[in-house]
């Protein structure tokens, strides 16, 4: 069995990491171009999101061919290079695997709209007139889940955009189909594997209307999820390998269940209920400051209860769908290395395997575009429209756009000061920022004070020190702008504090009998008679061992 407890994932966005032959998209050959890089901050497995062919209607996450590499990305051979290269320094593959849905450009859905009874069995069909969608459930990305298709009579479903057509799990074909594509990528050498959406592959079998909500009560963690997990791992032989699995809207006991070894699901699972905490009345598009209340209780209960019961989170601020941390979170000019530094330390001395999202580790900020035309999110652009129709001015609908978009993760990478960034000599897929410009790889890889250098340090002491991999969690009473928790491994226990916010905080607790193992500024805490003194966003772990 794979120990990954000590193990940390960096997340690559391929088309925005490095471009090596000037086309303006990140490629495969660019990532082996970046893997000294990779070595030097420490991590262990790459997470590349998905590469294969793809219309690109939602950035590679509509896969029209699993087995073949999109052109733009470069071709098998590359693979097998960066695989290679990969392994003569220690770092693995994990492929990204959407197998929620399919593209309608994919050949299996393109013989269902000819009329192939086998191929309208894959996916998600319904039979019914044009006037009269099936139920009334919202996609993720706006409008109706259901699209009719007039030469059959039936409406397909899709969860996300029209052209990602929800395939059938309830049959058995489909599952194996699936599980021969995971046997093609371990066959070339593949560590391990991302699912997307996972535990939204089981949809009832009675499909009602939620006059509630958007529908997605009825298919989320839904009946036969844990039945077709345990099939997919065991008939593919990849329980020893490292996997994780996306989680949408789920709970807490439906993950200890992915995660919990007895089970032989997933390695860990990603949920986001802590990146929701912005949402004002709990919607996406509108802007609140975050809630930290509610931060540091669901990281309490996650934490405490998946320890508890034996679930393994994926621990995380950001990825390819979400806001920079920092921009996010954290402060982007006066505190920018201090935020950037704590918001990290938080992450890594969690009970969990931490992932790091490409740029994140120099402290990458959100776009600041200021017109929609900067943008090339289907999900963003789709939004800008729906907000004006609801009201907002094209103003306060790209303000909202600027905070809440996908592509704020999604510009690329930062490498040097060079044009473009260093990210490519061509015209970029979606422009470098000109905000936070002098955020660069180049400038950090050799500063000892710099973010990457303290990412470094953190990645080093996850696998020093067993109590921050194994120890249990738990977490203190703390003022709302204070964050607390312990790890406890026997007689050991490490102490991790944090400041949320930019003005000094008071912190009750006696820092005697401890040592400082590490923090963000360069003095430790300040500290007398059982009261600390916390600065704008430092953050400090001490040990008694």
């Amino acid at each position: 069995m794979l120990d990954f407890k000590d193990k940390v994932v960096y997340q690559i966005y391929p088309r925005s990491f490095y471009d090596t032959n000037g086309d303006g998209f990140g490629d495969l050959r660019g990532i082996t171009a970046k893997l000294d890089y990779l070595k030097e901050l420490g991590v262990d497995f790459l997470w590349i999101t998905p590469f294969f062919i793809s219309p690109q209607r939602d950035n590679g996450y509509d896969i029209a061919d699993y087995r073949q590499i999109d052109p733009r990305f470069g071709t098998m051979e590359d693979f097998e290079e960066l695989s290679s290269e990969a392994k003569k320094r220690g770092i693995g593959i994990m492929l990204d695997m959407v197998f929620n849905h399919t593209s309608t450009e994919h050949q299996w859905f393109q013989k269902a709209i000819s009329g192939d009874e086998k191929y309208i069995n894959y996916y998600k069909f319904v039979d019914g007139t044009r006037d009269c969608p099936p139920t009334n459930w919202v996609s993720k990305f706006g409008g109706n889940a259901w699209e009719y298709v007039d030469s059959l009579n039936k409406w397909y479903l899709h969860l996300f955009d029209v052209t990602q057509a929800d395939l059938n799990w309830d049959n058995p074909e489909v599952r194996d189909e699936l599980k021969d594509i995971i046997r093609f990528w371990k066959a070339k050498g593949v560590s391990g594997f991302r699912f997307d959406v996972i535990n939204l592959i089981s949809k009832p079998e009675n499909l009602e209307n939620d006059y509630e909500g958007d529908g997605r009560r009825f298919y989320t963690d839904g009946s036969r999820v844990h039945e077709f997990l345990k099939e997919l791992v065991a008939d593919t032989g990849i329980a020893d390998m490292i996997t994780v699995g996306e989680m949408s809207s789920t709970t807490i006991d439906n993950c200890i269940k992915y995660s919990n070894p007895s089970e032989k699901e997933l390695s860990m699972v990603f949920s986001f209920h802590h990146l929701k905490v912005d949402y004002k009345n709990g919607n996406k598009w509108e802007l609140m400051p975050y809630d930290k209340s509610a931060l540091k209780k669901l990281f309490k209960d996650w934490q405490e209860q998946m320890s508890k019961n034996g679930g393994w989170n994926a621990v995380f601020w950001t990825n390819h769908d979400q806001p920079r941390t920092i921009s996010r979170f954290g402060n982007e000019e006066k505190y920018w290395k201090e935020s950037g530094k704590l918001f990290a330390g938080i992450i890594h001395f969690m009970r969990g395997t931490p992932y790091i999202y490409q740029g994140e580790e120099i402290g990458m900020l959100n776009t600041h575009f200021t017109d929609i035309s900067q943008y090339r999110d289907v999900e963003s652009l789709n939004y800008f429209k729906i907000l004006q129709e609801e009201g907002k001015s094209s103003d306060e609908a790209l303000a909202i756009i600027n905070e809440r978009s996908r592509d704020n993760c999604r510009t690329p990478m930062q490498w040097d000061s060079s044009a473009n960034d260093g990210f490519t000599t061509g015209t970029p897929w979606i422009e470098v920022p000109e905000y936070g410009k002098h955020i660069t790889a180049e400038s950090q890889i050799n500063d000892e004070t710099s973010i990457f250098s303290f990412y470094k340090k953190l990645i080093y002491l996850r696998k020093e020190y067993k109590i921050i991999s194994d120890g249990e969690i738990s977490f203190d009473e703390s003022p709302e702008e204070i964050i607390s928790y312990e790890r406890k491994l026997g007689d050991k226990v490490l102490k991790v504090v944090g400041n949320l916010s930019e003005n000094e905080a008071d912190y009750s607790w006696s820092d005697e009998g401890y040592d400082r193992l590490i923090g963000n500024y360069d003095s430790t805490v300040n500290s007398s008679n059982g009261q600390v003194k916390l600065r704008p966003y430092e953050f400090a772990v001490f040990k008694n061992f």
